[in-house]
């Protein structure tokens, strides 16, 4: 009996302590979570990612969970802001006094929905208003590497190139080729690469023959910086001589001109922008903060931002930066005031689908006013399966209040656009879901041009030609467990 009694006792004394560490965890991980003051339901799952598995949930949140305050005090990366670099180059700041003038003027003479997207991004982030460029939008990628090529091969100072994807494939041999030949003539070549998102697509081998060649190509945010391993840079910036700027959806891969899966689609689907003028200020003025967060290596001279040789428009443009280093969602705030400020009709463009209640929000409130809300996405892609199929639940809720949902057939559908009344327009990196709103490093053009604006349109109504819209019925009827299914990925979507 003695002997059974200390092994009850032994039982009990470790069920006490089991029962005690799990409050205290359930504590811990409750207050800290819920101290950050997120949104509901992003609490909501990471609460239910961290009693689902606990320890291992808290080295995920570590790994890829925290906000701008994960990154320390004393290591803060520089603000995503022109105003950085105008502070160290006596030409660019003396331009910048024009700054008020040139907003109000364009406040004034245009349409309202550019006052409220102005003020905005002026009280947020400070963004500058470039207001004289030439600008084309490039529709797939045989339209933009060709260009991107021939612009290469003519540079005479500086190429720097920043994208979330770069592949070794035979294409990108060829790249590497031409940037190797364009140092022997004594160019200076920066390529910036995102780890994660070239993980499967770039070999070591590729990398040390391009930096042995002179070429200085580096990773962001190395892989072994775990604490910061999810804020990825989705960035694409080409920047030729400080005078040709190129940014948009696509990246540096032979899969963009034949389709990520031969088998499974037919092509692909891209939206990118060339232009020359004011606005490459604002992309050169990116890439060399990054660059710097990078290396440690400060490129402010004027020599990056060439004086305006050429006869440009009057086209004035908005290069926007958000990053999980902000404390404001620069990209985010701007989708949700050009929708509340949108009085006739709204074409987005976006793979992705995954909203948060306030954009939500925004557009099923802008389709119940009876304004024309259609929304291009991808029904399927070559990864992220389960932000895909959540997408149709929020394609659901969408189709409920109004908005007409059309899905992308044949080629795999990658553009990220959005048009406002034909008079405003937005091209860039970031998708319709919550990581490229607060998670990711994204960059957009904001396009205060009818002309562009209706370009763009243009294209989305014939994209449409290739779509097949969400029927909600159909949808409701379809088989209960692929319904289900959906329904618990979305439970995780803003960690997708």
């Amino acid at each position: 009996m003695d002997y059974l009694d200390e092994i009850w006792r032994i039982f009990s004394l470790v069920s006490w302590t089991v029962w005690i560490a799990a409050m205290v965890y359930a504590l811990a991980v409750s207050g800290f979570i819920v101290l950050e003051n997120r949104s509901p339901q992003l609490t909501f799952a990471w609460l239910l990612l961290f009693f689902l598995v606990p320890v291992v949930g808290v080295i995920i949140y570590i790994m890829f969970g925290r906000d701008h305050w994960a990154f320390s005090r004393e290591h803060k990366l520089l603000r995503q802001e022109l105003r950085l670099i105008m502070k160290s180059n006596e030409y660019l700041a003396q331009w910048a006094t024009y700054q008020k003038a040139e907003i109000e003027t364009l406040k004034h003479a245009g349409p309202p929905v550019y006052k409220r997207v102005l003020d905005l991004l002026r009280r947020t982030t400070g963004t500058f208003l470039f207001p004289y460029n030439n600008l084309e939008i490039l529709q797939n990628a045989s339209q933009k590497y060709p260009r991107l090529l021939e612009d290469m091969r003519a540079a005479r100072h500086s190429i720097h190139l920043e994208y979330y994807e770069w592949s070794s494939d035979d294409f990108m041999q060829e790249v590497k080729q031409l940037l190797l030949a364009k140092v022997k003539e004594g160019v200076q070549v920066r390529v910036l690469y995102d780890p994660i998102g070239s993980f499967f697509m770039l070999n070591w081998r590729y990398v040390r023959e391009m930096n042995a060649g002179g070429v200085k190509m580096v990773p962001y945010s190395p892989l072994y910086i775990v604490h910061t391993i999810s804020y990825r840079n989705h960035r694409k910036i080409a920047v030729i001589d400080g005078r040709i700027g190129y940014t948009g959806g696509m990246n540096m891969a032979e899969t963009y001109l034949k389709g990520p899966d031969q088998a499974k689609f037919t092509g692909w689907r891209d939206t990118h922008a060339r232009f020359t003028g004011q606005a490459v200020w604002g992309l050169q003025a990116s890439f060399l903060i990054q660059w710097h967060n990078t290396t440690r290596e400060w490129l402010a001279e004027s020599v990056y931002f060439p004086p305006l040789t050429e006869t440009l428009n009057y086209l004035p443009v908005q290069v926007v930066n958000s990053g999980p280093d902000s404390q404001w969602k620069a990209i985010r705030q701007l989708y949700f005031a050009m929708i509340t400020a949108a009085q006739h009709h709204i074409y987005i463009q976006s793979p992705f689908f995954i909203l948060d209640d306030s954009l939500a929000e925004a557009l099923s409130g802008a389709a119940r006013t009876g304004i024309d809300v259609k929304v291009m996405l991808a029904p399927d892609g070559p990864d992220g399966y389960f932000a895909y199929r959540a997408g149709f639940t929020y394609a659901a809720n969408m189709a409920e209040a109004g908005v007409q949902i059309f899905y992308y057939q044949g080629d795999y559908f990658h553009a990220k656009t959005i048009n406002i009344d034909s008079v405003l327009c937005s091209v860039g990196s970031a998708n319709m879901d919550i990581r490229s709103f607060a998670i990711n490093y994204e960059l957009n053009l904001v396009i205060y041009d009818e002309k562009t604006t209706k370009k763009l349109e243009g294209d989305f109504l014939n994209d449409l030609k290739y779509c097949q819209e969400f029927k909600l019925r159909a949808y409701k009827r379809s088989n209960l467990l692929g319904r289900v299914r959906d329904s618990v990925f979305r439970l995780a979507s803003p960690l997708l």
